[in-house]
């Protein structure tokens, strides 16, 4: 078991972002005599998953129902359902965005012929 100090440093977060996760119900540490936090290997696999649900880009909400999908189902289908469910989605997002930064770039390359051809007949 780690505390929460240990946890942030392992996963490269602050303390009030692990503090965040509990007040939202993702994480449930349990606490000492003396109310420290720690937590099981359950929560450090959790708050994997959460991370590298923000890495995709994910939201927080659709991380945080993916997450606990397990709690309800231990068999983890739900769970996968629902993160192949938001998974396509996130790609369709993520080939809109493809493809605008695809046409932006043909833009700026058209934008950018045009100045130089300016700046060329402007030495003439």
């Amino acid at each position: 078991m780690k505390n929460i100090s240990e946890v942030a440093e392992e996963f490269g977060v602050t303390t009030r972002t692990i503090r965040y996760y509990e007040e939202i119900g993702l994480l449930k540490p349990i606490r000492n005599e003396s109310n420290r936090r720690f937590y099981k290997s359950a929560d450090l696999a959790k708050l994997k998953l959460i991370m590298r649900g923000k890495q995709y880009g994910f939201h927080l909400d659709e991380i945080r129902e993916m997450v606990l999908l397990f709690d309800k189902d231990r068999t983890g289908k739900k769970q996968l359902e629902r993160t192949i469910e938001y998974g396509k989605h996130r790609i369709n997002e993520i080939e809109n965005k493809i493809l605008e930064l695809q046409e932006m770039k043909e833009e700026m390359e058209k934008l950018l012929q045009l100045f130089s051809e300016k700046l060329n007949n402007k030495g003439d």
